[in-house]
Order: structure tokens, then C-alpha cells, then sequence
């Protein structure tokens, strides 16, 4: 709570405009100002201060004008070092959680847990946030209309996600062998 606290004091203070959301292990709040993609008032509060007494999963800051990467960049240059902060949006929202968290921690975890090597392993992304779980794993895999950080990352390149880009990696390790 007093980093999640910190963060969001810091950003308020050097980019106004920004708005936020946290979303717990089961639970989604969000402030008036932050738009959402779902309509329902359900979870609306009057600040995100309201919420950072107990520990949350992950804290969304949007901007009405930045670009997603342009947010991520501000965000990490104001926190830096104390958070997480990646995107999985086209619009400017910035995914804020705990040092170390990542869908790579994740997978780790679950890998260890069923006695699975990374290097067996094969992973599908799109998006920056995906970076970490792509470096984890044996063979990683970006869609052709992925950012162009994940197309620089990956190991292969499919298909885009409307061409059905990850069914036909699938299709083809399945009847390949």
C-alpha cells in the first residue's frame, strides 16, 4: 500500500491529466474520470486513494493524450525501479504492479509447480506486456500485428491475430509432430 500510495501521489502530482483504476485479485475500482470499456458503475469510486489501504494487484493509470508508449516511458522515468509498468492497450494506459511481477513470474511459477522447463515451453504475444513471459520461454511467438517491440523479441513471427496467426502455429506443431 505505501508504494502503490507513492506511485500514484507521484503521478498525480507530475501528470495531472491521469487517471486510475486498481484492480485487486477479484475486484476492479475505478475513479469517475478513468473511462472504462465497460460501462457498468459497479466498482466506481471518488479517488483510487480510497483503495490503497490494502494491497492491490495492479494499479491502471490512463491518459486522455499520451500514447501507450509514450505513458510507459513518463510513468518509468517518474517510478523508476519501484514498480512494474508495461502496457497491453492501444490507448494510453500504463499497467502499473509489484516489482518482479510479470506473466513470466507466472509461468514460473506454474512450470515449477507441473516440473515443466522453460525450454520446453512455447509462448504467444502481441503486446509489451507480453516481453517477459517471450524472453522466459523456449520458443516465443508474435503475432504479425504485434508492437514492434514483441515482433523484435520473438523467436517467430505467425500470422496476425484476425488471420488466425497462433491456431496456425498450433495446427502446425500438432500435425507436424
Amino acid at each position: 500500500p505505501e508504494v502503490a500510495t507513492g506511485v500514484v501521489e507521484t503521478l498525480r502530482s507530475a501528470l495531472p491529466e491521469v487517471s486510475f483504476a486498481v484492480e485487486g485479485v477479484t475486484s476492479f475500482a475505478r475513479e469517475p474520470d478513468y473511462v472504462s470499456l465497460v460501462s457498468s458503475t459497479e466498482g466506481l469510486v471518488d479517488t483510487v486513494e480510497q483503495l490503497l489501504c490494502q494491497p492491490v494487484a495492479k494499479i491502471l493509470a490512463l491518459h486522455p493524450e499520451l500514447s501507450p508508449d509514450d505513458l510507459v516511458t513518463e510513468v518509468r522515468n517518474l517510478v523508476a525501479g519501484a514498480v512494474e509498468v508495461t502496457h497491453a492497450s492501444s490507448r494510453g494506459l500504463a499497467e502499473i504492479s509489484a516489482v518482479g511481477v510479470s506473466k513470466a513470474f507466472a509461468l514460473e511459477a506454474l512450470a515449477a509447480e507441473l516440473e515443466v522447463d522453460a525450454g520446453a515451453s512455447l509462448a504467444f504475444g502481441d503486446m509489451p506486456n507480453d516481453l517477459p513471459m517471450l524472453a522466459w520461454a523456449g520458443w516465443s511467438v508474435a503475432v504479425a500485428n504485434a508492437h514492434p517491440d514483441v515482433l523484435a523479441a520473438a523467436d517467430e513471427i505467425t500470422l496476425s491475430s484476425d488471420d488466425d496467426g497462433v491456431a496456425v502455429v498450433l495446427e502446425r506443431l500438432l500435425l507436424d509432430g
